[in-house]
C-alpha cells in the first residue's frame, strides 16, 4: 500500500486492494460494536430501548460503508471519471470525510433514476464474461458498470447514515400525572470531525396531545434539535434551549455518543499512547485497529417552577459533573470513554498501561470473535 501523505489530514485510498481492506476493517467494527451494545445492555448501562435504538444507528452506518465500498470497487482503474477514490481523514477520525456522506445522499435522491437507465445486473454479467471469452481481455469497464450498479441498488434499499439523521419518538411510558415519556433520538455525521454522533434525549411531555401525533409541536421539536447538533455545543446549552424553548417538554436525560475516532498502522495517523501500542503490537492486517468512543450524559437533578402572573412554568436544574470543578467546563453530568480492540493490541496496552488509558472502558474482541470485557 502506498505510504500516507502526512502533508494533509485527509488521504485518497488510492490502491483498490488498500480500499478493499479498509472497507472489511470496518464491517468488522460494526460488526463487534452490536454485540458491545448488547454487552452495555446487560450490564445496564443501556436499556434495551436505547440498545435497539444505537444498533439501528450503528446497521445505517454498516449500510453505508459496504455502499460506498460497492461504489469504489474498480473506480480506481478507471480514466476520466470525476472522484476515482474514497478519501478518509486519517488524523482523529479514520472515517470517510464529510463531502463523502454528502455525495451518497445526493447519489440516493437519484438511485431510481440512474438504475432506470442501467443494464441490470445479469445482462452486465453476461457480457463480461463475452468479452473475456472473445476479447480475452479484462473487462473493466463493465466491472465498473456492475460495481455502480450495485451501488445505486444498495441506496435505493435505503438504511443509510446520512449527514442528518433526523428526530424519531419512542414511546417510554406513561407518567404520574397523566404525563407521557419519550425517548428522542437522532444523529449527525459531524462535519469538522469527520465521525458520527448519536443523541438521546429521555423527555417527559406534559401536553393533552402526545408529541409525535402533534403538528403543531413535533416539527417545530424536530428543527429544533437538528439545529442544536452542530459539534462544539455544550449539552447543557443543548437541554436548557430545549427546555426553555419548550415549555410542555422536560428533559430529564440527554446523552451525546460519538463513535470514533479509529486507529489503525495501515490507515491513519495516530499520537500519544495509542500510536505506540498500536506501533508495538504489529498486528495482522485484521487486528490492526482500535475504535474510541464518548458518551456524555446530562441528567436533570430536580425541578424549579417559575410562577408568572397567570401561569407556572417547570424548569429542569441538571446535575454537572462535580469532581475537579469540571462540570461547568464539559456541561455534563459525566463523561465516559471506551474503547474496542482486538486481543493483540489490548494485551500491549496492558503491559504499558498508560495513565490515559486507566479510566478507559476496554472492550476486547478476543481471538473467537467474542467481545469481552476488560476495565
Amino acid at each position: 500500500m502506498p505510504e500516507l501523505d502526512l502533508t494533509t489530514d485527509h488521504k485518497a485510498l488510492d490502491d483498490d486492494l488498500a480500499a478493499r481492506r479498509y472497507f472489511a476493517k470496518f464491517a468488522r467494527i460494526t460488526r463487534h460494536l452490536a454485540e458491545v451494545s448488547a454487552e452495555m445492555e446487560r450490564d445496564r448501562a443501556l436499556s434495551a430501548m436505547d440498545g435497539d435504538v444505537i444498533e439501528s444507528y450503528v446497521a445505517a452506518i454498516a449500510r453505508t460503508f459496504e455502499a460506498l465500498s460497492l461504489k469504489y470497487l474498480v473506480s480506481g482503474r478507471m480514466a476520466g471519471i470525476g472522484q476515482k477514490h474514497l478519501t478518509i481523514d486519517l488524523h482523529e477520525s479514520g472515517f470517510p470525510v464529510f463531502q463523502e456522506i454528502v455525495t451518497m445522499a445526493n447519489d440516493a435522491a437519484q438511485a431510481a433514476r440512474h438504475l432506470a437507465g442501467m443494464p441490470d445486473t445479469a445482462r452486465l454479467k453476461d457480457e463480461m464474461v463475452r468479452q473475456i471469452l472473445s476479447e480475452r481481455v479484462v473487462p473493466t469497464k463493465l466491472q465498473y458498470a456492475l460495481s455502480q450498479r450495485l451501488y445505486y441498488e444498495a441506496l435505493a434499499e435505503g438504511g443509510l447514515f446520512f449527514a442528518q439523521m433526523h428526530p424519531a419518538a419512542e414511546f417510554i411510558a406513561e407518567v404520574s400525572g397523566g404525563r407521557r415519556g419519550y425517548l428522542l433520538h437522532w444523529a449527525v455525521y459531524d462535519s469538522q470531525r469527520n465521525v458520527p454522533v448519536i443523541h438521546l434525549m429521555e423527555v417527559v411531555d406534559s401536553a393533552r396531545k402526545a408529541l409525535p401525533l402533534d403538528e403543531g409541536r413535533w416539527p417545530g421539536v424536530q428543527a429544533h434539535l437538528m439545529a442544536q447538533s452542530v459539534g462544539g455545543l455544550k449539552l447543557l446549552t443543548i437541554a436548557k434551549g430545549f427546555d426553555t424553548d419548550f415549555a410542555d417538554l422536560h428533559p430529564k436525560r440527554l446523552r451525546r455518543i460519538t463513535l470514533g475516532p479509529m486507529h489503525s498502522q495501515a490507515f491513519t495517523l495516530q499520537t500519544g499512547a495509542i500510536r505506540d501500542v498500536l506501533a508495538e503490537a504489529k498486528a495482522p492486517d485484521g487486528e490492526d485497529w482500535a475504535l474510541a468512543w464518548t458518551v456524555e450524559e446530562l441528567e436533570s437533578e430536580r425541578v424549579e417552577v417559575e410562577e408568572g402572573w397567570f401561569s407556572k412554568t417547570e424548569r429542569e436544574v441538571f446535575r454537572l459533573d462535580p469532581f475537579a470543578g469540571q462540570g461547568a467546563e464539559t456541561g455534563a453530568t459525566r463523561i465516559t470513554r471506551s474503547i474496542i480492540l482486538p486481543e493483540r493490541p489490548f494485551q500491549v496496552l496492558a503491559e504499558k498501561d498508560p495513565e490515559g488509558f486507566r479510566r478507559v472502558r476496554k472492550f476486547v474482541v478476543g481471538r473467537d470473535g467474542r467481545v469481552l470485557v476488560s476495565g
